[in-house]
């Protein structure tokens, strides 16, 4: 999960509390009597409490502030997070209808939270489908709670829910098609610019570095070892210098600070690693090229001891473990960035272990879809 679609779940996890304590206040002062009462006896009007309603509103509040309590821990996955928050909200919506419907019900609320939600995440065909699911499922308590007299009439309003959707799926649908275009033309341009770059710099430096180890080939054929030593010593130090400029560079196209020369590599150190995973190639490709750089760092930065890696197949997704007793991420640290591009580049999210034990421990989970 990406920055902005994280920030995304949160605004719809504040906006769904938001909503849940709003409909509470508006049914409480809601002088209309419920209409879906063919089997339920209940009452309403100004200012009256119905065991119904309060259970139902309350039960999805508690709801709310369990989804916005998850957003920012790794216990579920954000995938599934949303999965289940989208088929609550239509169930609870429906739930709101049951023992609110009337005039001035905000049922069609929730509704179209559960349909604008669906189309900011996914857009036309995720919107289109919480649609067609919650106005079947409204049809449906209507002509089994609704008097016969009035069901014609209140069915109107689920034409209104299917607008709504189609209008939000297709905004929703628009939005993506608007971000992915934008990310195109972004991407083509840090490409030309790269591309620029590498061109008018280093691939011109490695020029200068092909026509200079020809020079010490001739000098070297005609039997001057002397000026081959000193061209190739003042050569290491041009290439030293490129290397430098490189990986300044590099670090730069990752708004990456400057760090300093990693520490000496721990030979001693014992590596275990344990994969047993299957999914596309691409991303078994993207998966060992983590565990590979994962082992480049425990080696070159951790100084630690022992260190277990492993990648498994875990409900549906790829769960990645890389763990050390070595010296641990400082603090306030980012994780390497490194992986932490593959795992985006996935779609997957990369949490940091409990900083009270020792050592560093990193937990990627990766959709295998």
């Amino acid at each position: 999960m990406n920055a902005h679609t994280f920030d995304m779940e949160r605004s719809i996890a504040r906006c769904r509390v938001f909503l849940s304590l709003v409909a509470i206040l508006a049914v409480y002062f809601d002088p209309t009597e419920p209409t879906l009462t063919r089997w339920l006896p209940m009452t309403g009007g100004f200012m009256m409490v119905n065991r119904y309603w309060v259970t139902v509103l309350v039960t999805h509040l508690m709801y709310s502030l369990t989804l916005f309590f998850l957003q920012n821990r790794p216990l579920v996955s954000p995938a599934r997070l949303a999965s289940i928050a989208t088929f609550g909200d239509v169930l609870f919506a429906a739930a709101i209808a049951l023992v609110t419907e009337g005039t001035t019900s905000p049922f069609y609320s929730f509704f179209a939270f559960a349909v604008l939600a669906a189309g900011l995440r996914s857009g036309l065909r995720a919107a289109l489908a919480v649609t067609g699911f919650s106005v079947a499922l409204y049809v449906t308590l209507i002509f089994t709670s609704a008097p016969s007299n009035e069901a014609f009439y209140i069915v109107m309003r689920a034409a209104y829910i299917a607008i709504t959707g189609y209008l939000v799926g297709y905004l929703g649908q628009e939005r993506i098609n608007q971000e992915a275009t934008i990310r195109n033309f972004e991407a083509n341009a840090q490409r030309e610019s790269i591309a620029r770059s590498l061109h008018d710099g280093y691939a011109q430096a490695l020029a200068g570095v092909n026509l200079r180890l020809e020079t010490c080939r001739e000098l070297f054929r005609r039997g001057r070892p002397d000026d081959v030593l000193a061209e190739l010593t003042d050569l290491q130090t041009d290439v030293n210098r490129e290397h430098d400029q490189l990986r300044a560079y590099i670090r730069s196209l990752v708004d990456m600070q400057a760090t300093h020369a990693p520490a000496p590599s721990q030979e001693r150190t014992d590596v275990a690693v344990h994969a047993d995973f299957h999914g596309a190639a691409a991303l078994v490709e993207h998966v060992l090229l983590i565990l590979l750089e994962a082992t480049r760092n425990v080696r070159h930065h951790a100084r630690a001891d022992s260190a277990t890696i492993g990648a498994r197949s875990v409900a549906g997704e790829l769960l990645v473990t890389i763990d050390d007793d070595g010296v641990g991420f400082p603090p306030g640290a980012a994780p390497p960035w490194s992986i932490v591009s593959r795992v985006t580049e996935c779609g997957g999210e990369l949490t940091l272990g409990d900083a009270g034990r020792r050592g560093a421990h990193v937990q990627i989970r990766l959709p295998r879809a």
